[in-house]
């Protein structure tokens, strides 16, 4: 299964309906966010992307509260399960212990794709393109035996996004 991942989008809905038609063009079946969404506009694009999704809150997405039941916002951490993987989602990397096959958190604006000890730690990085000059996003393709996380940056004023691969052998609880 292939899962768009973005996150820190806050105010920037171009650049956030740009990387979630782009995931959705790569052939992206679900699609989360990392949280700092900022604004219903982006909500409005996760809920009309066609594919089932999921958002958490961030810590600037107070405000968002009002919409909870009209979109598939939850607060963190929130575990689930998706292609036969267990995940946690957050925004905050407060609850960044190894219960899981994947953690997925935002916040940083730092791109990392990192497997300790059998567990995928993922931040797809920024989507607005604040604190550096590129929207980032990810693709976390789920197989039987792997996880293959696909990391797309695009620089500011370009159209083209750059695409890095990494591969993991996929264990379960570190073995």
């Amino acid at each position: 299964m292939k899962i768009g991942i973005l996150s820190d989008t806050h105010k920037k809905y171009k650049k956030a309906k740009v990387i979630i038609d782009m995931l959705i063009a790569d052939g992206a079946e679900f699609i989360i966010h990392a949280g700092d969404i900022v604004e219903k506009e982006i909500l409005d694009l996760l809920g009309s992307c066609g594919k089932r999704y999921v958002a958490v809150y961030g810590n600037n997405d107070s405000h968002l509260v009002s919409y909870h039941n009209e979109y598939n916002l939850v607060q963190e951490p929130y575990y689930f399960k998706l292609a036969d993987t267990n995940f946690k989602l957050m925004h905050l990397p407060f609850y960044m212990t190894p219960d899981t096959e994947v953690v997925i958190f935002g916040h940083t604006h730092q791109f990392k794709s990192e497997l300790i000890n059998g567990t995928l730690f993922l931040n797809p990085g920024e989507a607005c393109a604040r604190n550096k000059p590129i929207s980032e996003c990810v693709m976390l393709e789920v197989d039987a035996t792997a996880f293959h996380v696909s990391y797309y940056a695009r620089k500011k004023k370009t159209d083209f996004f750059e695409k890095e691969h990494f591969s993991y052998s996929r264990t379960k609880n570190g073995k």
